[in-house]
């Protein structure tokens, strides 16, 4: 981090530089480079936040993980314009009870956060915090405001093997009755591939045609943008086809693909489009890739087509329960 230049001696001081990446924080070298007298509280919370998120880099998250970390802490301290060991459990209360409300889940991975951080601060920081502003460091997030998680998605029951198997055979008899028989195969085959290869509903509406390679393995394997673990960012990796996949997924390069209304060979043309192209790319009335089907749109098919066709305790399919299909 540079300087920027600064005026004379009668002349005010600019302030240094941001650090880019950082969400707008300072770095430590700010507390070499400027003298902080004893009561700058907030600069010295710069500093500590810039820290956390150095330490949790060290600790291999990703670049995006770490933006989001301290984004809850600075959010709630400008709205009260204290520094975090100044709030109370009160406040975060009211906070989040009041402007800072928002669904369930954002408002406890929020307070999670911010817990996480106080967590940092009270290891690192809580006798250098006492002794400079004379406060005791201790979380906002206490016993009673503490999130719990109650399943806000309900029971994870998948259905039995054999459940699966009479569903995707009473799927595949009704695409010829389908309103739109183009889009029932392609929802169709997502679904039998998700059971089948164990992939996810976004790493599935992510693949392109050129991530299928037909010549690797005995069977085959496509290429998906997998869920990075620990916080590590997305990585990829190869997911499986096994036999039926191969000749399911074959079948509907052969017979389905070549429908949409996109290039279809156009190796990044994704493997399961949209049903339509955008406006201003359909006007252009050239070949080119169309965009992939949403990961919603996919739920909602297989959520649609488990009340239609699944029988048994199970009615409620999506595609996370396909994963965990376990023999009957």
């Amino acid at each position: 981090m540079q300087p920027r230049a600064g005026g004379d001696a009668d002349g005010p001081v600019v302030e240094p530089e941001l650090e880019p990446g950082l969400a707008d924080v300072v770095t430590l070298q700010r507390r070499q480079s400027a003298a902080l007298t004893d009561g700058d509280e907030e600069s010295f919370f710069l500093d500590t936040v810039a820290e956390y998120q150095w330490a949790r880099d060290a600790a291999g998250l990703a670049a995006t993980t770490l933006d989001r970390l301290v984004k809850p802490v600075i959010e709630i301290c400008q709205h009260y314009e204290l520094v975090p060991w100044r709030l109370t459990p009160r406040q975060v209360d009211r906070y989040f009870a009041g402007p800072g409300k928002r669904g369930r889940s954002t408002v406890r991975q929020k307070m999670n956060q911010i817990d996480h951080y106080f967590a940092f601060l009270e290891q690192r920081y809580a006798g250098e915090i006492a002794r400079r502003f004379g406060a005791a460091v201790e979380s906002p997030i206490d016993p009673f405001n503490r999130p719990k998680h109650r399943g806000d998605f309900g029971l994870r029951v998948p259905p039995s093997q054999r459940a699966a198997r009479e569903f995707f055979a009473r799927w595949r008899n009704s695409l010829e009755d389908a309103r739109k028989p183009v889009i029932a195969r392609r929802d169709y085959v997502m679904g039998k591939l998700t059971y089948i290869s164990g992939v996810r509903a976004a790493e599935l509406c992510g693949v392109c045609i050129g991530d299928v390679h037909w010549e690797s393995g005995q069977w085959g394997r496509f290429l998906v943008n997998g869920k990075g673990a620990r916080g590590s960012g997305p990585r990829q990796r190869e997911a499986y086809l096994f036999p039926e996949g191969r000749d399911l997924l074959w079948w509907y390069i052969e017979e389905v693909r070549g429908e949409f209304s996109d290039d279809p060979e156009d190796p990044r043309a994704p493997l399961f489009p949209s049903e339509r192209l955008p406006p201003a790319v359909a006007a252009l009335n050239v070949p080119t890739p169309g965009i992939a089907v949403t990961p919603s749109t996919f739920r909602k098919a297989l959520k649609t087509a488990g009340q239609r066709h699944l029988t048994g305790p199970v009615t409620h399919l999506h595609p996370h329960l396909l994963r965990h299909v376990v023999s009957a």
